[in-house]
């Protein structure tokens, strides 16, 4: 493999100048107030990705945090704005509580600092607009750009006061389009965008894709425009808005989907477990239990019949022998199909499609992919000692970087346990944060 060199900085362009800002900055991410160089081509490394970058983490519920802790992940110092008392909405969304901190909330905000801030108080307002000048990174999922800018947190000012700012807004439907500023849960988003009437069996209601889909995949594209945005600013020296709609960002799921509507003008039937235009690719009952095969080419079919003993009947049957016609009589198939898996058990008929390069696997409970041997070796499970829950496991990143790898340094916060360390970032004394707080700003 060869070793990446290391590229000197872009300059910027010709009439960009750099970020000054007339307030203190947080304190430096590392002693001595500088960066060290990345070491020479070969030597390890244990810096991350983002070393430096500092994100303002403005939301709750999911996509936002995802989004953030990723970064964080990433090596960002990403900082928490939540609300007094109460905190991120999904502090209270629970049981199940582990040492009193709810588990939805510690599966999505490691690697954070929390400040509790009231950010419509001039007060307030004025420790928001210290964090944003010292900021690489700005992320707020409120929906409506009005209330942004009453607050002055919409891109215009934002990027007005620091030019270099990446600002991210991820909303339920976008800051353009007749939906802007509607609020937007997951189920919503899932229902509106298409998903949730291609999901269930045929003659089932529609239904809901069991995890937060369209939140996380909202966070995830949200990701992608930070980190594109972040190398563009390498080039230019200036940052930019980034708008992520939930709604867009799910819509996305259809790209398999939408070009068979274009091509017929149909509506595409529900499946269940069967694919639109590859066939057997499903779950099938075995003798114990289900398990899946996946059958995507015409060479793969020749594998599959030879491990079922079929080469003689069903393989050459004209019926099945592409995989177009295979499409056309699909219950046909699925019928003649079924009574063969059913005499062995899953896992024979897994270990023999295998050994024959046929793509197949078992379906696994919650815990049993928790627990796989090789979701273990993916260092695919995070352990960390939180100061009231103990030790708290979450799911780690699932990008391996060889150079930079994710780092995992601080467990979820609990509520408002960094603001004073934060404040003080700022240039605000122990008398102006006891003040803050007798006035219940933070």
């Amino acid at each position: 493999m060869n070793e990446p060199t290391n590229l000197a900085p872009l300059p910027l362009r010709e009439g960009v100048e750099p970020r000054t800002t007339n307030h203190p900055p947080l304190a430096p991410l590392f002693q001595g107030g500088e960066s060290a160089p990345l070491p020479e081509r070969g030597m390890e490394t244990h810096r991350t990705a983002l070393d430096g970058i500092r994100v303002i983490e403005a939301t709750e519920a999911l996509a936002g945090p995802y989004c953030a802790m990723y970064l964080g992940d990433l090596g960002a110092d990403v900082i928490k704005i939540e609300r007094r008392e109460a905190g991120d909405q999904t502090r209270g969304w629970a049981p199940p509580y582990i040492g009193g901190e709810s588990a939805y909330f510690l599966g999505t905000n490691r690697n954070k600092r929390s400040l509790t801030l009231d950010f419509t108080t001039p007060a307030g307002g004025e420790i928001v607009r210290r964090l944003i000048d010292g900021a690489d990174v700005f992320i707020t999922n409120v929906p409506r750009l009005s209330s942004m800018k009453k607050y002055g947190l919409d891109p215009q000012s934002c990027l007005a006061r620091n030019p270099r700012l990446i600002h991210c807004a991820v909303t339920g439907f976008g800051h353009s389009g007749p939906y802007a500023g509607r609020p937007g849960y997951d189920i919503l988003i899932q229902g509106m965008s298409g998903t949730m009437a291609l999901t269930g069996e045929p003659d089932d209601p529609p239904m809901r894709f069991p995890t937060a889909l369209a939140d996380m995949t909202g966070g995830v594209y949200a990701l992608i425009g930070i980190l594109t945005a972040l190398f563009v600013r390498e080039r230019t020296g200036r940052g930019q808005a980034i708008d992520v709609s939930l709604l867009d960002a799910q819509i996305g799921w259809l790209t398999n989907v939408a070009p068979n509507y274009f091509a017929t003008g149909k509506r595409p039937p529900r499946l269940g477990n069967a694919h639109p235009n590859i066939m057997p690719y499903q779950p099938f009952r075995a003798r114990d239990k289900w398990f899946i095969v996946a059958v995507g080419t015409e060479r793969l079919w020749q594998r599959f019949c030879g491990v079922l003993g079929i080469t003689d009947t069903l393989m050459n049957d004209p019926r099945f022998a592409t995989n177009p016609a295979r499409l056309q009589h699909r219950q046909q198939l699925v019928t003649l199909l079924e009574p063969l898996f059913r005499q062995r058990d899953a896992e024979e008929w897994v270990r023999a499609l295998e050994a024959a390069e046929v793509p197949a696997g078992p379906i696994n409970h919650l815990d049993e992919t928790l627990n796989d041997p090789h979701v273990l070796a993916r260092q695919m499970i995070v352990e960390l000692e939180h100061p009231l829950a103990g030790l708290v496991k979450s799911l780690g990143f699932p990008v391996h970087l060889s150079g930079t790898p994710a780092s995992y340094r601080r467990p979820p916060p609990s509520l408002g346990q960094h603001t004073e360390e934060i404040l003080s970032g700022l240039g605000y004394d122990a008398a102006e944060i006891a003040m803050l707080r007798e006035e219940k700003v933070v």
